[in-house]
């Protein structure tokens, strides 16, 4: 068995696209209509998992809530350095500034635009 992918409710479907396209490198996959809503499948750049974005017909006044149950979708990447310049570039800020944890793993939080926390992950060099 092995893990396919999370689905997100989103309330602007290009914000969130943008998002997870443009700073966390994700490519889309396809899209599904169903009846009340629209599924847009975006998958990592290994071809590993992917995240489902729901755009539903009827969104809630002020979007949806976020549970206290979930915590974070974590991502790694290869250069927190590289990733910030990005990030600013295009505009975002971060939720927690990068820091080290362990010995040489530096993590950081970002926020989706539906305020779901993304954890960046570089690994300490081996």
């Amino acid at each position: 068995m092995r893990f396919l992918h999370s689905m997100i409710r989103v309330k602007d479907l290009q914000k969130s696209l943008d998002f997870y396209q443009n700073l966390l490198n994700m490519t889309f996959v396809k899209k599904k209509r169903l009846d009340d809503c629209e599924l847009y499948y975006l998958e990592d750049e290994e071809h590993y998992a992917q995240i489902e974005l729901t755009y539903n017909d009827d969104i809630p006044n002020g979007g949806y809530k976020n549970g206290d149950a979930f915590g974070h979708f974590a991502f790694s990447v290869n250069s927190m350095s590289e990733f910030s310049n990005k990030l600013h570039a295009l505009g975002y800020d971060y939720l927690y500034e990068p820091y080290e944890i362990f010995s040489g793993t530096i993590i950081a939080f970002v926020k989706d635009p539906d305020g779901n926390e993304i954890e960046l992950i570089q690994k300490a060099e081996k």
